[in-house]
């Protein structure tokens, strides 16, 4: 009995392991910088994400607030081809929306799993439908990665918008092996602070707090970012998935005036877990405060429960943040998955 039971646990060994291997991208490899060690990429301040033992004791007590499904009806949205003046921005679920200003259609983070996971039959699941259909999207000229968890880097929706539209997607150093392994080809990596100029706009890539990783062997070989876009209709900040960092005032310096920006506002609890990725939505306040942004709107949200807090709880505890800083709902705005807002230039 003893000697099956050793050979149970060395076949599990074995195949986590193996799973491991299997789900763990081909790490960045270039030049050491200020965020690069020649293995792994490094936040500013060397801020680092939790550790297994952190989330043995997350997992072992974790005290989740009320609710984990969305209960009002969301209308599902199908937007314009094109806008050609000003920017509309369509809350699609999560951390995606879909931008359109100059012509030009840009999604960001980009899921329409039922999980987010890399088994569809296992893993945090879809508890509010998309906003907008799949089969109603327009063309989609860019996808902007923000970096490579299954919430945000969804290679079913990436393999499916490639097959349809072969957009251009921007993502970070060493996201593009992976993404072209699995047959996209039309990818473009940017280290932080870097641009590139696409003629109706200019996009930036800029640091964020986060980690990354898809298994357990490819921890922070790829790197998290955020985006900047500038167009003639306004500037646009993208802040991917972060905690709040140094790095805020080096972004405040190189753009000292943002016009609009999506910032995140679940996901953050508890706090002693979850503060060094994730801002809490009294954060996200300060956040727009501190980059002078004239309007914000709020996403990774709504949609998936991944970390404590009650289902309500980003949304009650955004207004309570507004108040206390004497904003109003209009400077931060909480959309309905399939909800829009349009600006024009100088609206905002």
């Amino acid at each position: 009995m003893t000697h099956w039971i050793i050979g149970i646990v060395v076949f599990i060994i074995i195949c986590v392991v193996a799973l491991q291997i299997y789900l763990s991208e081909p790490g960045y490899k270039g030049p050491v910088s200020d965020h690069f060690d020649g293995k792994t990429f490094i936040n500013y301040g060397k801020v680092k994400e939790a550790g297994f033992m952190d989330l043995l004791k997350w997992l072992t007590s974790r005290e989740k607030g009320e609710g984990n499904k969305g209960t009002e009806e969301i209308k599902t949205n199908t937007p314009e081809e094109k806008i050609e003046e000003g920017i509309k921005f369509t809350f699609v679920n999560h951390t995606t929306f879909l931008i359109q200003f100059n012509g030009i259609n840009i999604l960001t983070d980009p899921i329409w799993s039922e999980r987010t996971s890399p088994f569809q039959w296992i893993g945090p699941k879809r508890q509010a439908k998309s906003g907008i259909k799949f089969e109603d999207l327009p063309q989609i000229d860019f996808v902007l990665i923000s970096h490579n968890h299954y919430d945000h880097l969804d290679i079913g929706t990436l393999k499916q918008l490639d097959q349809k539209f072969a957009p251009q997607i921007i993502a970070g150093l060493g996201v593009g092996a992976y993404l072209k392994k699995e047959g996209i080809k039309q990818v473009k990596e940017m280290d932080w602070w870097e641009k590139i100029d696409f003629g109706s706009f200019t996009l930036h890539s800029v640091p964020a707090q986060h980690f990354s990783g898809r298994g357990t062997l490819d921890r922070n070989k790829t790197l998290w970012c955020g985006f900047v876009i500038e167009t003639k209709e306004g500037s646009i900040y993208f802040a991917g998935d972060t905690g709040y960092g140094i790095f805020l005032e080096m972004i405040k310096e190189k753009f000292p005036k943002l016009d609009l920006a999506l910032l995140p506002i679940g996901a953050y609890k508890p706090s002693w877990f979850m503060s060094p990725i994730h801002i809490s939505p009294k954060e996200a306040v300060q956040i727009h405060k501190l980059l002078n942004i004239k309007k914000s709107i709020a996403t990774h949200f709504g949609t998936f429960a991944l970390a404590d807090e009650g289902w309500n709880d980003p949304i009650k505890d955004l207004k309570a943040a507004l108040k206390a800083d004497t904003l109003t709902p209009e400077d931060f705005v909480a959309l309905k998955n399939g909800e829009s807002l349009y600006f024009t230039k100088g609206s905002f």
